[in-house]
């Protein structure tokens, strides 16, 4: 079984500027749906969280701002969709199936989330599509519910968990590390507890080799018991956003290191998706795919 949280409000209309990448999220559970590595049992429609859980990372004006769609036009832009409603229900449920999804990888080693990975939203404000911190929460939850002592935020996406990295700096329990674009935005980087910054055009093999040096060390020198895992598909080096050259094999491969390095100790694993923005939604789709395909052979 594969624990999996899914959001129906991706079908609410968005401007067709902003409709390409949200179609993954429709997609992506068709596709698991019909190659049979889920089960419609699997899947879970994330209902609202409690606000407290929140406002425990984020800041109560900010909160308040989204909820009352009052958040300054500035702000808005920065963020890069039109306020609304809708897009702040999205976000609040993003963060409800992350934290369900601790519960799930509690008792069944690994969870996913569809959507999620929304490492750009800091504690105060939201940027590039990113409202709420999904990951971030989740990881705040454990610690207050003692669920958890020591957590591994593990952020491969192709862009810097800027706004991770910024709400966790005086956190002793939570280790953030990212590998990401050198030259990729966030063009100001803000410092987790590790940030490999790769030059552009880095390959499956530099990438591979990398990951396989750094990523054991961290187990093994923190001891996490629980990691967050953003698995985003954007060091793809067809990808339109970022500038890494990873084949989709490459990618698949960097999900096997990933998911065999939490398995083979047991550390309960939750995975968001992230970003993936390759022109050609068929090889997103893939290469999402593929996350989940792993987990099924590995668990």
């Amino acid at each position: 079984m594969l624990p999996i949280a899914f959001h129906p409000l991706y079908k609410h209309p968005l401007p067709e500027g902003h409709r390409f990448p949200m179609l993954k999220y429709e997609l992506l559970p068709q596709q698991l749906l019909y190659e049979g590595t889920a089960a419609e049992a699997d899947f879970y429609a994330p209902g609202m969280p409690d606000m407290q859980h929140i406002l425990a990372v984020h800041d109560k004006i900010y909160v308040d701002d989204l909820l009352n769609l009052t958040l300054d036009p500035r702000a808005v832009r920065k963020i890069g969709f039109p306020l609304s409603a809708e897009l702040v229900e999205r976000e609040l449920r993003i963060a409800q199936g992350t934290i369900w999804g601790c519960h799930q990888a509690l008792q069944t080693g690994i969870a996913f989330n569809i959507a999620g990975g929304t490492h750009h939203a800091y504690s105060t404000h939201g940027e590039a599509f990113c409202l709420l911190n999904d990951q971030a929460i989740a990881a705040q939850y454990l610690l207050d519910n003692n669920l958890a002592k020591k957590i591994l935020i593990v952020d491969l996406d192709v862009h810097q968990g800027n706004g991770t990295a910024e709400i966790f700096t005086n956190n002793n329990a939570v280790f953030t590390f990212s590998m990401h674009g050198k030259t990729n935005y966030p063009f100001k980087k803000e410092l987790s507890d590790l940030d490999i910054a790769l030059p552009d055009n880095t390959g499956d093999n530099e990438y591979l080799a990398i990951l396989k040096e750094t990523l054991p060390k961290l187990v093994e020198s923190h001891k996490p018991d629980f990691i967050f895992y953003l698995s985003g598909v954007d060091i793809l080096a067809t990808d339109k956003l970022g500038k890494l050259g990873c084949t989709v094999n490459g990618c698949k491969q960097r999900e096997e290191i990933v998911l065999s390095l939490c398995h083979k100790p047991g550390i309960p694993v939750q995975c968001s998706m992230g970003g993936g923005y390759s022109p050609d939604i068929k090889v997103i789709i893939e290469a999402h795919a593929n996350t989940y395909r792993v987990a099924r052979d590995i668990y």
